[in-house]
């Protein structure tokens, strides 16, 4: 029966999934599923804060924790039901959303006191998701321990829980228009099963295979983007020493083979593109912490597997040296300027 269940949801997934648009988006927004209407989102901060809202606006029952009194009194304020622990939200949630900073974090949440599987062999939740950047192993560690749970009560054709890894790309803009990118990792009847929830959160799904997949696309995306920023960087810092404007640079690189996101969509020289950190003294955006996090992911993961990443180990260099100097706080894109020396563009 499952398995039918299963073919049914796939033959699904190939004529729609495949080609999301706008109209595909009102399509899985127009009604909540039943058996995914009651939310628990646990993580509040720049990004799971316009997460859960975009869960709220489409009508989906949102209970939140977060460690942030802040925060959660602003949710309170808005009437949304709010709990003091992660275990209070498991009791009245059928599906789980975390959004934390670290794989220590998404343990405690997890596994800690009053987490959301602590003492619990009986779960009401049948779908938990972590959209969580963290290391591929803590993601299998972690859809394991769930796997081997049962439910309280049988939801739709679930008979125990299941994970998704589902790490997101886009950054905060576009957690609040709603037009994230996730790459998911798990059983793909669950992905399939959670694909409402990914749409209204944003416009993009990838199922990147088993547990942990997802978690492996996200760590190995940042770290190309972080070689590419470094890179980039470098040889804008490098023309103005030659003589070439940044500017220069730009329209040549962007019509030429070093086009790149971080030369066409994310410059980091101030003065050259408007509406990006660089031309806000580097404010908001990916903090350059958070690289240097992603960066230790990925080579940790890199020495586990044996596999030789020498761009990896002098990006984690870099970006440790800056939030070392104090820069930690700022878009990772301040390379340019707080590593290179890289001047503005007047």
């Amino acid at each position: 029966m499952a398995m039918c269940r299963l073919k049914s949801l796939l033959s699904l997934r190939r004529r729609i999934y495949f080609h999301p648009s706008s109209s595909i988006k009102r399509f899985f927004c127009s009604s909540v599923p039943c058996h995914l209407e009651s939310v628990g989102f646990i993580g509040l901060g720049n990004m799971g804060s316009h997460m859960a809202n975009n869960l709220i606006k489409d009508g989906y029952k949102v209970t939140i924790h977060d460690k942030n009194c802040n925060v959660m009194k602003m949710f309170s304020d808005k009437g949304i039901p709010t709990k003091e622990t992660p275990a209070e939200v498991a009791q009245t949630s059928d599906v789980i959303i975390t959004m934390l900073p670290s794989s220590s974090h998404v343990m405690d949440v997890y596994t800690g006191p009053n987490g959301l599987l602590h003492g619990a062999n009986v779960l009401r939740p049948f779908l938990f998701i972590d959209s969580s950047t963290v290391d591929p192993q803590t993601s299998r560690k972690l859809s394991a321990t769930v796997s081997n749970l049962v439910l309280n009560e049988k939801k739709d054709y679930w008979e125990s829980p299941v994970m998704l890894d589902a790490p997101v790309s886009g950054g905060v803009l576009a957690a609040e228009s709603g037009t994230l990118t996730f790459m998911v990792g798990g059983l793909e009847e669950a992905y399939v099963t959670a694909k409402p929830l990914f749409y209204s959160m944003g416009k993009n799904t990838i199922y990147c295979g088993g547990a942990g997949n997802g978690s492996a696309a996200k760590i190995c995306n940042n770290l190309a983007m972080a070689v590419s920023m470094v890179g980039v960087s470098e040889a804008f810092s490098l023309g103005q020493a030659l003589g070439i404007s940044a500017k220069t640079l730009t329209k040549i690189f962007n019509f030429s083979s070093a086009r790149c996101w971080s030369s066409d969509s994310y410059n980091p020289v101030p003065g050259v593109m408007e509406g990006v950190p660089s031309s806000r003294n580097y404010e908001g955006g990916f903090a350059s912490k958070l690289m240097a996090k992603d960066l230790s992911l990925a080579a940790t993961s890199a020495k586990e597997v044996g596999a030789k990443c020498p761009m990896t180990s002098k990006a984690q260099e870099i970006f440790t040296e800056l939030c070392n100097e104090g820069h930690e706080s700022k878009d990772f894109s301040c390379v340019f300027h707080n590593y290179y020396s890289g001047a503005e563009e007047l």
